[in-house]
């Protein structure tokens, strides 16, 4: 039998990346942390945690890290069939895109009670690596699966349009939007793994561009800056609905959205624990997304 206090020991230097503050997380010492993870590697014979700034968790750890989080969320079902276990708060980590987070998937968390939630915020091309790796219990996705030990929900897909202010449009595209256009135009990128823009210009038959571009890991900031006339961007249709309906903002090209699908994926062994997180994604995505 495995040491709960020393696989929660391993999950918050990993997911903190030091020992110290894996110590303040559970409230217990450094020195208590470290003889922890000591007797762990010890119990399995192998390392667990790479030492270093920060610190992170070998497949071996992640495994077993994947394990604490799988036995938290077997306890808190239990707890719902035998009441007197009286369970804290279960924490729920989760890889979410930060469109989503910024547009539809905060109303859902709020829906549900008795979770803490531990949001890792990454590109939605690349979430459903989190959950491969075992470091998130669940993860909203561009990727259908398969994922072995993993179901699938689709949730419909996130409606982006090419914005950018009138001002903007009328200075860089006056002779409307071409592939030279796009080519010196200044575009906004969320992050190297962002292919929003480039997707967005090869579906409306332009030559795939090398962008010009402003990186800002911002959802908002897109918007702001897309105001403030400092590029072009493509933002999520829920969040600059006010801005097009103002004029604000304006298309680069009239009608010409980009949908992008998402889906909910979560591991099997966690489904019933995370039953309510999941009711509550689904309703959300229903009033939000294009179905």
């Amino acid at each position: 039998m495995l040491d709960p206090a020393q696989l929660a020991a391993l999950a918050a230097v990993h997911r903190r990346g030091a020992f110290d503050l894996a110590a303040v997380e559970l409230h217990v010492t450094p020195s208590a942390i470290s003889q922890r993870i000591k007797a762990l590697e010890e119990a399995t014979g192998t390392l667990l945690i790479r030492r270093g700034q920060p610190c992170t968790a070998t497949d071996a750890g992640l495994r077993l890290i994947r394990h604490h989080d799988e036995i938290a969320l077997l306890e808190r079902t239990l707890a719902q069939d035998l009441p007197g276990l009286a369970p804290g708060p279960a924490t729920l980590r989760i890889a979410v895109n930060a469109d989503s987070l910024a547009t539809w998937v905060i109303p859902a968390l709020a829906a549900t009670t008795g979770f803490l939630f531990d949001l890792v915020i990454d590109d939605q091309d690349v979430s459903q690596d989190w959950l491969r790796r075992g470091e998130v219990v669940a993860a909203i996705t561009a990727h259908a699966g398969p994922l072995q030990g993993c179901d699938t929900v689709p949730l419909g897909a996130l409606r982006y349009r090419a914005t950018a202010s009138p001002s903007y449009r009328d200075h860089w595209f006056a002779q409307g939007v071409t592939p030279d256009a796009l080519t010196h135009a200044p575009a906004l990128t969320f992050s190297d793994k962002d292919q929003l823009q480039t997707r967005w210009a090869t579906a409306q038959g332009l030559a795939r561009p090398a962008l010009p571009t402003h990186r800002m890991a911002s959802s908002q900031a897109f918007v702001d800056a897309c105001l403030a006339g400092l590029a072009w961007g493509m933002n999520p249709q829920p969040l600059i609905a006010p801005h097009l309906a103002s004029g604000a903002l304006v298309e680069l090209i009239l009608d010409t959205p980009l949908d992008i699908a998402l889906h909910w994926q979560f591991t099997r062994l966690a489904a019933p624990a995370l039953a309510p997180v999941t009711q509550a994604i689904r309703r959300a995505a229903r009033q939000s997304l294009v179905q």
